[in-house]
């Protein structure tokens, strides 16, 4: 069997796993590759094919393209980037892995309090040898918005409640019972978007959150507030956002996820000074790491036997 882990940034994957109960060839490519007929060749031969999340697509028009194809296992429970009807079609069974929401919990803290105390301002500063160019922003009996309450965005606001923050959570079919379980009011979309100090973004991408924060949320938000996201960068509409950022419409963005990933390098978030950006490391700890490749040993091993466990679609 050969088997293809793609997108392991940081050469982990098999430090993460015990790969030699499987007996198979694997190669370990840590570059994205993103032109589709490299990929294709890279592929090429391969059974199974471990996908890091949505790094890399798999769309309709490559899964027709990888006729040795039979395991595709994507770290995680559920991965938009796959089209799982065309891999049912092409006779390949998809599969996915555990997934801990408390790492991605943690770095939207991270993140929020960088942009309330001007943290890369600051840090940046201190090296240049500078002192305190900034005020930074109290938490301390300032609103929270959720934008989704489900597993993170839930952790997310106890954190907050923590903190002394008043919380306040919006999603289509949260209701005031649910938000309550938590600790948080439930308010209308309008309300969230105008109350938040810090809002921050925990709805899983689909048709019909995609754009949902645009042009007419973010100018309903405070001059002074901070927009956060570590769900998927199409919730927001990117080029309203740098628009906004430009204006200082808002007061900083904190950013985990972009329309493309890995962002250009010439792309306008990197030059903004009011953003805090990372490269889409919310889930990338070593107990998730740890969770993602464990399983994927176990997915494939399971497939191998003929009883595929775990299993988003099959043939």
């Amino acid at each position: 069997m050969k088997i293809a882990i793609l997108d392991d940034y940081q050469n982990v994957a098999l430090r993460f796993a015990d790969w030699s109960v499987l007996d198979a060839e694997i190669t370990v490519f840590t570059e994205h590759v993103a032109d589709r007929d490299e990929l294709v060749r890279r592929l090429a031969g391969h059974e199974v094919v471990v996908a890091m999340r949505e790094r890399t697509p798999f769309p309709a028009e490559l899964l027709a393209r990888l006729p040795d194809l039979r395991l595709l296992v994507s770290t995680g429970h559920r991965n938009a980037a796959i089209d799982l009807a065309a891999a049912a079609r092409h006779g390949v069974v998809v599969c996915g892995t555990g997934y801990l929401p408390e790492p991605t919990a943690e770095h939207t803290w991270a993140l929020i309090l960088a942009a309330a105390r001007n943290l890369t301002v600051e840090e940046r500063a201190m090296r240049e040898g500078g002192w305190q160019r900034t005020v930074g922003m109290g938490l301390h009996g300032r609103t929270l918005g959720l934008l989704g309450l489900g597993r993170l965005g839930s952790r997310v606001a106890t954190i907050g409640q923590a903190f002394g923050m008043s919380t306040v959570a919006w999603s289509q079919h949260l209701t005031a019972d649910r938000a309550a379980e938590h600790g948080v009011t439930a308010v209308s979309r309008e309300e969230l978007f105008a109350r938040s100090d810090v809002l921050s973004v925990h709805l899983v991408l689909s048709e019909r959150t995609r754009g949902l924060v645009g042009a007419a949320e973010l100018a309903a938000m405070k001059p002074g507030a901070v927009l956060v996201n570590t769900s998927r960068g199409p919730v927001v509409d990117e080029p309203a956002l740098v628009d906004a950022l430009r204006r200082g419409a808002i007061r900083c963005a904190a950013l985990d996820v972009y329309d493309a990933e890995p962002l250009p390098a010439d792309h306008p978030l990197r030059t903004l000074p009011n953003t805090v950006l990372t490269p889409h490391v919310g889930y990338v700890t070593d107990t998730e790491y740890e969770v993602f490749y464990r399983d994927a040993v176990a997915d494939i091993a399971a497939y191998r036997a003929g009883a595929p466990v775990r299993v988003l679609v099959q043939p």
